[in-house]
């Protein structure tokens, strides 16, 4: 039998799943992927707390659909991703290494120079659908700052663990971790 925790979030409610980090720590997942809902409501949620902004970047790849909502519904019609690998038609790439709670080995984030170009003396908004360590967001600030943008909020729709302490993040609901029998931990 499946453990599951019910997220309260947006106004509506996901059964989330428990899964293995470790022998001693369980953690939500909360997936957006292929929610249309979902991710709309946390979009509509989060820009009504978003500061103002010019550019939106998020990290590859659960942060896209929110990115690209919180874009649709603002009326913008471009955002940013830091992509996990260069792709053909990048230019002068930028890189960052990052350690994901979610992710068994180190991963690479990177920009072209047309993103560093969108970014550069731009009020940059750093979306996410979950911080957790912050080690995404982290590599994602690293980032901007040598594109030259000016990082004026980072936004998660769901902050995890020690995430929920950090005064320099602005989100909708804490998720709690989990000790291995399904209860939250203290």
């Amino acid at each position: 039998m499946s453990m599951t925790y019910p997220l309260h979030i947006a106004g509506l409610v996901r059964d989330l799943p428990l899964c293995p980090v470790n022998d001693k720590l369980y953690i939500g997942a909360f997936v957006i992927f292929g929610d249309v809902e979902l991710t709309q409501a946390c979009a509509r949620e989060l820009l009504k707390v978003a500061p103002e902004y010019d550019v939106l970047i998020t990290a590859e790849s659960k942060g896209i659909p929110l990115a690209y909502e919180m874009a649709r519904q603002a009326g913008h019609n471009e955002y940013l991703i830091a992509r996990k690998v260069p792709k053909l038609y990048m230019e002068n790439v930028f890189t960052v290494n990052v350690n994901s709670i979610t992710t068994e080995k180190q991963q690479t984030l990177c920009i072209d120079q047309k993103d560093a170009n969108a970014m550069k003396g731009k009020r940059v908004l750093i979306v996410d659908d979950v911080i957790s360590t912050g080690e995404s967001l982290r590599a994602v600030e690293t980032l901007v700052e040598k594109a030259g943008g000016n990082i004026v909020g980072k936004m998660a729709i769901l902050a995890e663990g020690d995430a929920q302490n950090r005064p320099d993040l602005i989100y909708l609901e804490k998720l709690p971790l989990f000790n291995p029998d399904g209860s939250i931990m203290e």
